[in-house]
């Protein structure tokens, strides 16, 4: 982008984007501890991440005043417009996957005695690991500005609905199997649907990064992998 003749306007929007760049660091952390917990499940970092949620709204509201006052006194057109309207978008979505994590935070305080099936944690751990990198990936994209990187994003989202879909079928054969597992079972689906949602903010994030450098949109149709649906249909044939 040209430099903007007015030095405080440029100054302005620097500061907006590092503020939603310190606001993506923050669920970062969030995403980093909820692997953690789900694979320890350690209570004190379940709530850490609990916690933190305020900190992630407190940020989404700064950047909101941030760009109305921006809008109010600046009037931008054009490029500087859609970059302002497409970061506001972001911090909505990133505010969201704090929401998410959050929510997957709760439920792993929820699940307490041991892991009926362990092999179900690993897979979720997989899914968190995937989120988190679909995240950090498109937020790098942002700061870059860089259209590519985004579509990379954009278009790996199939990746993250394989796994949830995988892991899905699996619990719902272990809940078919002994009824004694649909409680812990349920709770793992809500953290494993929770997760793949952060899979869908992550693409959402890339639309607007592709949006902010080119001007356009990046697709009409999502790439997506297996469908629950799916998956239900193979475990009852397979029943």
């Amino acid at each position: 982008m040209p430099p903007h003749t007015v030095a405080a306007f440029d100054a302005e929007l620097k500061e907006l984007r590092a503020a939603v760049q310190s606001m993506a660091a923050t669920v970062d952390v969030q995403l980093t501890q909820l692997a953690e917990a789900i694979g320890d499940r350690q209570s004190d970092v379940a709530q850490n991440i609990i916690a933190m949620d305020r900190m992630v709204d407190r940020m989404q509201s700064e950047i909101e005043e941030k760009i109305i006052h921006i809008i109010a006194l600046r009037q931008p057109v054009a490029v500087d417009l859609r970059e302002i309207i497409a970061t506001l978008k972001i911090a909505a979505d990133l505010e969201r996957i704090g929401d998410l994590a959050k929510n997957c935070a709760k439920r792993l305080l929820t699940m307490t005695g041991p892991v009926q099936q362990p092999e179900t944690m690993s897979t979720l751990l997989s899914l968190a690991n995937q989120a988190q990198s679909q995240v950090v990936d498109v937020m790098t994209a942002f700061a870059a500005r860089d259209a590519e990187g985004a579509s990379k994003v954009w278009h790996s989202d199939g990746t993250i609905d394989n796994l949830y879909a995988a892991l899905f079928r699996e619990l719902l054969t272990y809940m078919m199997e002994d009824p004694r597992n649909i409680g812990f079972c349920t709770h793992l689906l809500f953290c494993a649907k929770n997760l793949e949602r952060v899979g869908d903010h992550a693409t959402n994030i890339a639309e607007n990064v592709n949006f902010i450098v080119t001007g356009e949109q990046i697709g009409i149709d999502r790439p997506k992998g297996d469908s629950p649906t799916a998956s239900i249909l193979a475990t009852t044939k397979v029943q």
